[in-house]
């Protein structure tokens, strides 16, 4: 199967701004109260007895995978950039990384009890949403709870050039509005059951979306 356009672009990108990225990135203990919040409910959500370990996908550097394992969950890693994985592994050689495309993920039908998707769907182009959201609802267990979080727009389309660190870079960025990212999750089969918007931090310009969905039963 030939690799989507957006999966390369993202993969080319992220190894190319990996390390600075790590270095740029905030710790999830530097986050706003409402983002830290929103990262301890998912984890109380799918902490054991809980079946199925949880997925972090898109986990880059492994900054927030490593921090719900300190929240008591049965977390691995999986990202598209084989260096952001590389940098994962060595920072936080306990858990385990690997590199994936949620696209197309290398997961076992109903093998997960939770997913979190942080920050790592908004380079995905709209139509291919469709897709992701089904290998979501396809990889979790029944009553796996997903958590899905990322910047929101008015359907804005974003082509940067370079990020973190002046790097080159190919990917491109998506924000949907938070009732079509809804919508979507809806239709792949996966029950919203709380959501927040929130306007942008001081010196930031977007506003950001979190949702908490599960697989029913």
């Amino acid at each position: 199967m030939t690799e989507p356009p957006h999966v390369t672009a993202a993969r080319e990108s992220y190894d190319t701004v990996a390390a600075d990225y790590a270095r740029l990135v905030k710790e999830p203990a530097e986050l706003d109260p409402v983002s830290r919040a929103m990262l301890a409910t998912f984890a109380e959500l799918v902490r054991p007895p809980h079946p199925g370990p949880v997925a972090d996908l898109g986990c880059g550097p492994g900054k927030v995978t490593a921090h719900l394992a300190a929240l008591g969950v049965r977390v691995f890693g999986v990202d598209v950039s084989p260096r952001m994985v590389e940098l994962a592994r060595t920072a936080y050689p306990e858990l385990r990384f690997g590199v994936g495309s949620m696209t197309a993920l290398d997961i076992g039908s109903g093998e997960l009890g939770g997913i979190l998707a942080y920050y790592s769907t908004h380079h995905t182009p709209p139509q291919w949403l469709p897709t992701v959201f089904a290998e979501f609802h396809r990889t979790l267990a029944p009553g796996g709870v997903l958590m899905l979080a990322g910047h929101v727009g008015d359907d804005e389309h974003l082509r940067p050039t370079h990020a973190y660190g002046g790097h080159p870079v190919s990917y491109e960025s998506y924000l949907l509005p938070p009732d079509r990212i809804a919508e979507l999750l809806h239709r792949a089969g996966l029950v919203v059951s709380a959501r927040t918007v929130q306007e942008p931090e001081e010196g930031a310009r977007r506003q950001a979306g979190t949702f908490l969905a599960y697989k029913p039963r």
